[in-house]
């Protein structure tokens, strides 16, 4: 089955404009770089925990992927858990994305 939202993030990370892991996305937020971060479902709470307070504190959108690490991982060809995407034009069509994927089910 070839899933839509994992290659478009791996165009994400191949343009350059996807940040991988908790601490690096957190500094993508507070450097104000970040549009758009993306959790995998079974992701650590407390990787998440100053990613999503500094997201909030700078109106960044936290969304789940609805993917868990080992997908986003081998997508990506890292181990990831925390993504944090710096395009407008890429997280507007991840947003896009995922909206849909809930609104299906």
């Amino acid at each position: 089955m070839n899933d839509r939202l994992l290659s478009f993030l791996g165009l994400c990370r191949r343009a350059k404009k996807l940040v991988i892991g908790a601490q690096v996305c957190e500094e993508s937020v507070r450097e104000g770089r970040s549009l758009l971060v993306l959790v995998a479902t079974d992701a650590a709470p407390n990787s998440l925990k100053r990613v999503r307070r500094a997201a909030e504190e700078y109106g960044v959108p936290v969304l789940c992927a609805n993917r868990d690490k080992e997908a986003l991982s081998k997508a990506l060809g890292r181990l990831c858990a925390v993504l944090s995407v710096e395009d407008r034009g890429f997280a507007d069509r991840l947003h896009e994305m995922i909206d849909c994927e809930e609104r299906s089910i």
